[in-house]
């Protein structure tokens, strides 16, 4: 077909931007799988304040984005509104070889070997945590969620350590990555951070960068800087071919980027696997059996747990989709999109689709055990060159959360409808917080190092879920 035959825009709802933009913010899976129904595999939508967006679920034109000139689809800029608050340096907004470069510099602390000694720190805070759940009383366990990844990631990452710092860490950051949709509209316009009704994002802003900025400073005077496994004195120790290293603000930028991109996924990820367990008996059986031949060196019940982590990343997408702005014309699943059209790879479509997936609907981890799905078949943690840094260090701490919080209490299944998702930023959260009961605490488990007694996270008691 020649160029000048194919229509520029694929089909989709008729709506005004502004309707579209409401319907997304309130109903966002809901509203793109029903624009799926009606309009087929690959449609438009057009959003305020971002603009004109092409929906993909089919996996082969996934591939093409996914394996397409970087250079022509930017992600950088798919994410710029986040700039704000990450900063203009931030693995997640640059592009082009300026991205290809700064990723490099952060592979390292990444790679399996790295994140496996990591996992030992992991599994002490989240058995401080579950130690203290209440028993015989429903509650959410996401603000329990937060509390144990934010803890992970100031203990693995940052590698704070001084007592005070640490207390302040806890008590800042989840102030500023849980603000409301008000405040958000000055991280997508920085420039509102001037006036009166949100100066207060712009302190909340300086009073983390403050910490960090500490923490950096600490690392570059550590005289035992080369021996240090956390992620900051990896990044301070990583150095390109040409001997540059990061500099302060840089460094920054990626320390508030893992926080911003590790905090809420993870502590939602797992919150999204104990609501699918308690409401699927069998399967909660079966992973207990797996915790405990996990706590005892057996790499079956590892297989397990990542089937489970696996297969509820499927079903309950943390993420919906990715995005990529087309910096020149594409043709692209039969059309010919105009450059600065966004594309978006559609997570939650292609997970929930029956040519996919057998009974998408159907939460069965068993699917997952000794299989590799295709990187276009099950992408939370998006594709290509952009695929989420912290992967596998994602997958290992759902892995090692979900092993100790089986192996020390015991679960009370419930009938209850399963919960629904809710927009939370660009997160898709349970709608009630997750909320699980512990009947018992398991005895028998030998008791791991205690960890001082931190505070409770903000989150658990500002009443958000």
């Amino acid at each position: 077909m020649s160029e000048s035959a194919l229509s520029p825009l694929p089909p989709g709802p008729p709506l005004p931007p502004s309707v579209q933009t409401a319907l997304m913010l309130r109903y966002w899976p809901r509203f793109v799988s029903a624009c799926r129904r009606r309009y087929g595999s690959v449609f438009t939508v057009r959003i305020a304040s971002v603009g004109t967006i092409v929906y993909l679920d089919d996996p082969g034109v996934i591939k093409t984005v996914f394996a397409g000139d970087p250079s022509i689809y930017h992600a950088g800029e798919a994410n710029s509104i986040l700039a704000g608050v990450l900063g203009e340096s931030s693995v997640l907004v640059i592009d082009d070889d300026l991205h290809r470069d700064r990723r490099r510099l952060m592979l390292a602390p990444f790679q399996r070997d790295a994140v496996a000694r990591q996992a030992g720190v992991m599994a002490e805070i989240a058995a401080d945590n579950i130690a203290r759940w209440p028993v015989d009383t429903e509650f959410p366990v996401m603000p329990r969620m937060c509390e144990i990844t934010l803890e992970v990631i100031l203990r693995t990452v940052v590698g704070a350590t001084d007592p005070a710092r640490l207390a302040a860490l806890r008590e800042v950051l989840p102030r500023l990555l849980n603000l409301g949709s008000w405040a958000s509209l000055s991280i997508a316009n920085p420039h509102l951070q001037r006036r009166r009704p949100w100066r207060y994002v712009r302190r909340r802003i300086e009073e983390a960068d403050t910490l960090l900025y500490a923490e950096i400073a600490d690392r570059r005077a550590d005289p035992n800087l080369a021996e240090r496994t956390d992620v900051l004195a990896m990044l301070v120790r990583a150095s390109d071919d040409g001997s540059r290293t990061m500099t302060d603000s840089e460094l920054r930028d990626q320390l508030m980027t893992l926080l911003a991109a590790g905090h809420d996924t993870t502590a939602t990820a797992l919150s999204w696997a104990l609501e699918r367990l308690v409401r699927h008996p069998d399967t909660l059986d079966k992973a207990v059996r797996a915790a405990e031949a996990s706590a005892a060196g057996d790499p079956a019940g590892d297989d397990y747990l990542d089937a489970i982590a696996k297969e509820t990343l499927r079903i309950r997408p943390v993420i919906f989709d990715v995005g990529r702005v087309l910096t020149q014309p594409v043709e692209l699943a039969g059309y010919q999109l105009p450059a600065g059209v966004m594309v978006a790879p559609g997570i939650g479509l292609v997970h929930s689709s029956a040519e996919q997936y057998l009974v998408p609907d159907r939460f069965d981890p068993d699917r997952m055990l000794g299989a590799t799905p295709g990187p276009t078949t099950w992408l939370p943690f998006g594709g290509g060159n952009r695929r989420c840094l912290g992967a596998t260090f994602a997958m290992a701490e759902i892995r090692v959360v979900l092993r100790e919080v089986l192996r020390r209490v015991e679960l009370k299944t419930t009938t209850a409808k399963g919960e629904r998702q809710k927009v939370k930023h660009v997160v898709l959260v349970p709608q009630r917080g997750a909320r699980i009961c512990v009947r018992a605490t398991r005895d028998t488990v030998k008791a791991l190092p205690a960890l001082a007694q931190t505070p409770s996270c903000p989150i658990a008691t500002s009443g958000r879920s």
